[in-house]
């Protein structure tokens, strides 16, 4: 068994494709019209194009995603994490394009890690393993 797609919950494609290909830096692998305004969007990491596929899902409008997510940014908690070389660089780099950070990087013991809004309601985590 392998993972090979997972999806972040988004409210609009345009927005959300733009923050991850043009702000997180990952590169468009499918953009199917499924008809009626739908579409199947994925991105993937520029260093694994065949790798595991983020779909960007237009769920938010239904009650129980919405509520889902306000609770998780209520708490602070991340929709999701990406690995990073160095979470510090990241940060520095992200903040200069405008992005908003709810946890600068911090250290965790094994991990450092920073926390930031994608625009699309949802709270996402950057981290680095610490050596």
């Amino acid at each position: 068994m392998k993972i090979k797609l997972t999806s972040v919950s988004i409210d609009d494609y345009d927005k959300a494709l733009k923050f991850y290909t043009e702000i997180m830096g990952f590169v468009k692998k499918q953009d199917i019209s499924l008809g009626e305004g739908a579409r199947w969007i994925t991105v993937v990491s520029p260093e694994e194009p065949n790798g595991t596929e983020l779909l960007l899902e237009p769920n938010a409008s239904y009650p129980a995603m919405k509520a889902f997510k306000e609770s998780l940014v209520k708490d602070g908690i991340p929709f999701a994490a990406f690995l990073v070389d160095n979470v510090q660089e990241e940060y520095e780099r992200m903040k200069d394009l405008g992005v908003e950070f709810t946890m600068e990087p911090t250290s965790m013991g094994w991990t450092s890690a920073a926390i930031f809004d994608d625009t699309c309601g949802n709270l996402i985590e950057i981290y680095q393993l610490n050596n």
